[in-house]
């Protein structure tokens, strides 16, 4: 079992003809299943090519309906990314993975009020995507660093996805799925959605959750662990700040009023009972004490 995507996803990539969404594609189509499962592309101006046989259809729409495709992969340049998730939730699409960084906030504001009621999930913008180990991956992570197992990952920043999964894989622990969420501020699910779907599945035995500074999702998720989590909950939130004038990291990672730091962060979840350390260079270590 796995949680969101797995062997039976049927994956459309929405801007499929650029670079970047073909060199993706690509890599994604070559590991595990994903020949069987990448089935279709959407670029409304060139509707009946294809990509290395995989059709491109003009609309989402249209894709869902001549191909089965219930899951899209977004590489559409930031200006239009907001609309292309758009597209995929008025099919009725139950996966939008949104790879594109630097949306403006106020497209992301209007579709994330859109999507209210609706019944698609989005993972991103600005995120690396996810992957089931050894079954299938949907976005740019480099798939020959996993294995399949049972320990749950879910991370803010795709960086420190990759780091944890390879100190995972050097302790013999491989993951049952692996989701970068994403760093911006308005986004889709949070540290709190991952941590309900991994407590559910039966193949997930511990969890592993990288945040970050600013906001308060890894609070709200703590919180809920406390109260709800059946499985052991290890912890890290990087916390590096920039120097004046500069920004460093995603465009969620701002302190506001002294909120949102990485100590307190920290403090929420430890007081949550869950194993936090301030070395990331110890996540894999940590998890594997606790099993």
């Amino acid at each position: 079992m796995s949680i969101l995507i797995n062997r039976n996803s049927r994956v459309m990539t929405q801007g499929i003809t650029g670079k970047t969404g073909q060199f993706h594609t690509r890599m994604c189509r070559d590991y595990a299943n994903g020949k069987e499962c990448f089935v279709a592309g959407v670029n409304p101006r060139k509707p009946g090519e294809d990509f290395e046989g995989i059709p491109v259809f003009a609309s989402v729409k249209e894709a869902k309906q001549q191909t089965g495709a219930n899951v899209s992969v977004i590489y559409v340049p930031p200006p239009f990314a907001a609309a292309a998730i758009d597209e995929a939730v008025e099919a009725e699409l139950d996966l939008v993975i949104c790879i594109t960084e630097g949306i403006p906030v106020r497209d992301m504001i209007r579709t994330r009020y859109n999507m209210q009621g609706k019944k698609t999930k989005l993972i991103g913008p600005n995120c690396p995507g996810i992957i089931t180990p050894d079954e299938l991956k949907i976005g740019i992570m480099p798939g020959y660093i996993h294995k399949k197992g049972r320990i749950g990952v879910v991370s803010r920043s795709g960086t420190l996805t990759y780091e944890a999964v390879a100190q995972l894989m050097a302790l013999g622990l491989g993951q049952s799925t692996c989701i970068g969420i994403g760093g911006d501020p308005v986004n889709g699910l949070k540290h709190l959605d991952v941590m309900q779907l991994f407590n559910d599945d039966d193949e997930t035995d511990a969890v592993l959750m990288v945040g970050e500074i600013g906001g308060s999702d890894e609070e709200d998720c703590a919180r809920w662990i406390k109260d709800n989590m059946r499985k052991p909950v290890v912890g890290f939130i990087a916390g590096v700040t920039a120097p004046p004038g500069k920004r460093m990291g995603h465009a969620g990672a701002i302190i506001s009023g002294g909120k949102g730091t990485a100590q307190e962060k920290l403090d929420v979840m430890e007081s949550c009972g869950i194993k936090v350390t301030r070395n990331p260079a110890e996540m894999g270590k940590l998890l594997k004490s606790v099993l």
